[in-house]
């Protein structure tokens, strides 16, 4: 059933819609006689936090005119844990650790993301090897989170079989991501100025054979979905997101190009040596829910396509900036010799010594754009630092998305946004 998106006013906060539930039984301006008798039909209904659809701590607080959704109030918060605050209070490596806990289902790209900001506030270059570790990372990582998405979006509305065919092949980047830096989850692998170690030896033929693996699997779960009635009809021409309505809501990665917006930070705003890689940014028609699950599928794809490129093109060489006075020296250096054992004893005590200034770097993270905003006044510390988190900005959104669909439509929505609430509360 579709249905066509419409302009509402801006809803209430949580706290005056729970506060205020008899007045929501009182006639509104304009109902008339006829508003008494069917306000009684109005049911306020709170969705989460604690639900398995809203994917995390997110509360939608919905009034509903029988099954029709007429007012929807998303309430988040539940998971604030003032990141931006701690990164004013520690030096610029000791809050890498935090940035696995944004978006968790790509902590490998959250790393590179936040590395790469404070780099071009050093205004430090990466080394060729150091760029394409830094591309595997982040497109093993799209891969994993899409998986993730794709999985749970079709488990949400009863597919259950493509979400143990998602996870078989998420376990196995979790494997990959083991070998690269020791732990499965939050890897914490880059560094600002390059990375902890090396690629291991086992490391490329492992990824070679995954990614030989892991097609004939995405295109069984395409099959699986694409062509399915039931997954068709609960996802096309539901929650339509216009080209006007993503622009004016600045909503970033695969919903805006679910809406046929060709906009993709690696081809915009070319970083890593992107500019290099032939790959095509994937993007939709309609703006509906099938579109956006259609470009992450696509996306992935594309995502095997450059890693095969990477494998293939991979650069020898150091991996980090080699300024040993900003970064730590080889531990042979700092046994051996009295300047680095210095300048490794200043680095870990007092951090970086950045320049005063303020930069911006965005990278196209899965979910979207992943923004920070770093103001320096010199030292190891940054001064204030912001997050542009894409998962906060695509679900503003919904107040303006949900009005008019069924309640059934809520998961299928909230499935095909993709969001994960640890970045979007900090």
């Amino acid at each position: 059933m579709g249905f066509t998106v419409r302009e509402i006013e801006s809803p209430d906060s949580v706290t005056r819609v729970v506060a205020e539930d008899a007045k929501l039984r009182a006639p509104r301006p304009g109902d008339g006689a006829a508003g008494d008798a069917d306000i009684g039909e109005k049911m306020i209904l709170n969705m989460g936090p604690s639900h398995p659809a809203t994917h995390g701590v997110l509360r939608l607080v919905l009034e509903l005119d029988g099954e029709i959704i007429i007012k929807a109030t998303p309430d988040v918060g539940f998971l604030h844990r003032g990141d931006e605050k701690i990164a004013e209070n520690m030096q610029y490596n000791q809050f890498v650790p935090y940035t696995d806990r944004l978006d968790y289902l790509a902590p490998l790209a959250n790393n590179v993301a936040y590395a790469l900001a404070v780099e071009k506030l050093m205004n430090w270059e990466i080394p060729p090897r150091g760029k394409a570790i830094r591309v595997i990372c982040c497109e093993i990582s799209r891969i994993s989170s899409h998986l993730m998405g794709l999985g749970a979006m079709a488990l949400d509305l009863g597919a259950m079989t493509v979400f143990l065919y998602s996870f078989t092949q998420r376990e196995k980047i979790y494997d990959l991501s083991e070998l690269l830096s020791g732990a499965r989850f939050t890897t914490s692998y880059t560094r600002v100025g390059g990375q902890i170690r090396d690629l291991p030896e086992k490391f490329v033929p492992m990824l070679r054979d995954f990614l030989d693996e892991f097609g004939p699997a995405l295109d069984e779960m395409d099959k699986l979905l694409t062509r399915n009635k039931i997954f068709v009809d609960r996802t096309r021409d539901i929650g339509v997101i216009t080209k006007d309505r993503a622009i004016a809501y600045a909503i970033s990665g695969p919903n805006l190009r679910g809406s046929g917006i060709e906009h993709d930070l690696r081809r915009k705003h070319p970083y890593l040596d992107y500019e290099q890689y032939d790959f095509d940014v994937v993007v939709g028609s309609a703006g509906d829910c099938y579109d956006r699950y259609l470009v992450r599928v696509e996306e992935m794809r594309q995502s095997v396509k450059i890693l095969r490129q990477v494998i293939e093109k991979l650069p020898g060489g150091p991996i980090n900036v080699a300024d040993w006075k900003n970064m730590l020296p080889p531990k042979s250096h700092v046994m051996t010799k009295m300047e680095e054992l210095i300048h490794h004893f200043i680095v870990v005590t007092e951090g970086l010594s950045a320049p005063p200034g303020e930069v911006y770097f965005a990278a196209e993270n899965p979910k979207g754009e992943l923004g920070f905003y770093i103001n320096s006044r010199g030292g190891g510390v940054p001064y204030r630092l912001k997050i542009r988190a894409p998962s906060f900005v695509n679900l503003s959104i919904l107040p303006e998305l949900l009005p008019g669909c069924m309640l059934a439509d809520v998961t299928a929505v909230l499935g095909s946004l993709d969001f994960v609430m640890g970045e979007c509360d900090r």
